[in-house]
């Protein structure tokens, strides 16, 4: 495009988009670009921001970086890896941080009397989100310190001469609050950008796009009944008409309760009537039969699915060479999946294992929402007229349950107990009392003998979940503090101060028969049997958030089956409510302690759950899912 715009350098952040994405919503035009970008690209720019990244700026591997940018006479906004990348052009230095920074910070404003025009109407201390473990250790001459936090001095910087400034911390993400404004400041008054993007101009492109794409070719759909499927499945059908897409809802038996019956009806009541339904659920069981690696599962779903795919295509007599598979990728798939040049595999998603590239690279793959985030696609689908019940259900991946189902041969191999061990030896140097005063008495902690996957630094991380227990009341129940946010504060204090923890529980009940002791990881798999466990938990705590009208507040609840238990017919089950706006970052949810003892009253009583886990954990340094 011809357009002004702010270029954004992808250093492999897992925020990289993000940034671009809400440059967009402010009204300004911003576009990708590698960091090792011609300077021609920049012809239009009326500035540049350097993303975050997994690299350290002192390696060798770091990314490719045309460092002649930095001659550019157009403002520059370092972030992250980007401030410290700047830092260390102009002649600072940069290191490893004394006290990493996972999460929540506050941001202090080191220049009130003559404030930065970043800062302009920001709050003198505004809360910001840090993830990272280098920081700068000393500034570069004729730049000045403009912002601190308690662990870093030097989190941010700028030479208003040369009209270059730097943050360590993400504005991008929605956990900081003032983050909008600082990119406002950047593009409008320091980049004197005018406000030329809309939602009307990202609907008239993303329809281009698929008209290019999809030619005179018929389109097929994996349409699994989730908000980015359904948007995606309502956009192909007003771009192309309903008699050229085909949407396939394939039901894997991995559903939650209900799952497939509740799509058809939702579907038909919106007036769709160019979808089918296959029940491939066998298939689905034979393929994840015996794995217990995440990633493995998660690859022989995907593959799955294309088997499926070419078994219906077959069975309809379709013409392939007529028929493009189309699917409602987001830009979080993709950069989870290590899918850009400089990311870092964090989890690969179903809908980028070998089969679906190898079909991509063939260019018969459409993804008309490859480029958005959750809370755009919401945005979209009711822009084109979706209705709640579709747009605002929570989000449910392709494999659905069956990466809520951990699975293990019960046993941990010589490498996982010798980390385990180092994992009990960091909680149990961890004094929880400063963060939970007054409520530690009778305090257990331990740690669960499994792992989990996270993500700190942009790095994916794959630890074990730290486990608070507090006293004892009537009928298993376990003490709850008043306040959510000393537990957050304690949660924070464990994952970033350790090595071998990213996830922090809580225990809310247990059976009175049994004792800890008695509670061991199990040989389990993902069978139909530990599914129906999780679906009949899953549907109780929905419907609790429901009746609670707690559901639309709520970006996502998993229920997750944990293998720790009594017996191996037996489980634990830990509860995963989420809030989120753009599936990045994310915060456990803080629900009514009454309507959580209630959901637990009923989970209870079914004769499978030896224990219930509420997951503390924020996002990073844990991802949504445990797999």
């Amino acid at each position: 495009m011809e357009n002004s715009k702010i270029i954004v350098l992808d250093f492999g952040s897992q925020y990289a988009h993000l940034i671009a994405k809400r440059l967009r919503l402010l009204g300004f035009y911003s576009e990708i670009a590698l960091p090792s970008a011609p300077l021609d690209i920049f012809a239009n720019a009326k500035g540049v921001i350097l993303s975050g990244g997994p690299a350290s700026v002192y390696d060798k591997d770091i990314p490719e970086f045309n460092k002649e940018i930095f001659t550019l006479d157009i403002p520059i906004l370092g972030l992250c890896y980007g401030h410290q990348l700047m830092a260390q052009y102009y002649g600072g230095s940069v290191g490893k941080a004394s006290t990493a920074e996972f999460g929540i910070a506050h941001l202090e404003q080191t220049i009130i009397g003559q404030a930065s025009p970043l800062f302009k109407d920001i709050s003198a201390s505004t809360q910001v989100w840090m993830s990272h473990q280098d920081e700068v250790l000393s500034i570069a001459k004729d730049f000045e310190v403009i912002g601190s936090t308690k662990d870093c001095k030097f989190a941010a910087l700028q030479n208003l001469e040369k009209k270059r400034f730097s943050l360590q911390c993400h504005c991008e993400v929605k956990d900081t609050p003032e983050g909008n404004k600082i990119f406002e400041n950047f593009a409008s008054s320091i980049c004197n950008m005018e406000r030329n993007w809309n939602e009307d101009i990202v609907l008239s492109h993303i329809t281009n796009s698929i008209k290019t794409q999809a030619k005179d070719k018929n389109v097929l759909l994996f349409l699994s009944g989730g908000v980015d499927s359904t948007v995606a499945f309502a956009l192909l059908n007003k771009v192309l008409g309903q008699d050229r897409v085909l949407g396939l809802h394939i039901d894997n038996g991995f559903m939650r309760k209900n799952e497939s019956a509740q799509v058809s009806s939702a579907y038909k009541a919106h007036g769709f009537t160019n979808f089918i339904t296959e029940d491939a659920s066998s298939s689905f069981l034979k393929a994840v039969e015996g794995l217990t690696d995440p990633q493995k599962k998660r690859m022989a779903v995907g593959e799955n699915f294309i088997s499926v795919r070419d078994s219906v295509v077959k069975k309809l007599n379709l013409e392939e060479d007529n028929w493009l598979l189309a699917q409602g990728t987001l830009y979080p798939d993709i950069i989870e999946s290590g899918g850009t040049k400089n990311s870092k595999v964090i989890k690969t998603h179903h809908n980028r294992v070998d089969g679906i590239q190898r079909l991509i690279q063939k260019g018969l793959i459409i993804e008309p929402l490859k480029d958005l985030y959750k809370d755009e696609v919401r945005k979209l689908g009711k822009k084109l007229g979706l209705e709640d019940s579709l747009v605002m259900r929570h989000p449910f991946p392709g494999p659905g349950l069956s990466i809520n189902v951990l699975c293990t041969d019960g046993i941990m191999k010589s490498s996982d107990e010798d980390e385990y061990k180092k994992a009990q030896d960091e909680l149990s140097s961890i004094n929880i009392d400063m963060f939970c005063k007054n409520c530690t008495s009778s305090l257990q902690k331990y740690v669960l003998p499994v792992r989990s996957v996270g993500v700190q630094g942009d790095f994916r991380t794959y630890r074990f979940p730290a486990v608070l227990a507090f006293a004892k009341e009537d009928d298993g129940f376990r003490h709850l503090p008043s306040k959510w946010g000393k537990l957050e504060t304690a949660s924070s204090a464990i994952t970033n101060g350790t090595s071998y923890l990213n996830r922090c529980v809580i225990l809310l009940w247990q059976n009175n028969q049994i004792n800890m002791e008695d509670m061991h990881l199990q040989k389990a798999y993902c069978t139909k049997e530990r599914l129906d466990q999780t679906r009949e938990v899953d549907n109780i705590m929905l419907q609790k958030l429901k009746e609670n009208n707690l559901y639309n507040k709520i970006f996502q609840h998993l229920t997750i089956n944990l293998p720790y238990a009594t017996k191996e017919d037996r489980c634990s089950i830990v509860l995963r409510p989420v809030c989120s706006e753009d599936v990045m970052t994310a915060r456990f949810a803080q629900l009514p302690h009454d309507m959580l003892k209630d959901v637990v009253k009923e989970i209870s009583k079914l004769s499978f759950v030896d224990a219930i886990f509420y997951d503390l954990s924020n996002k990073p340094p844990a991802t949504f899912g445990w797999e």
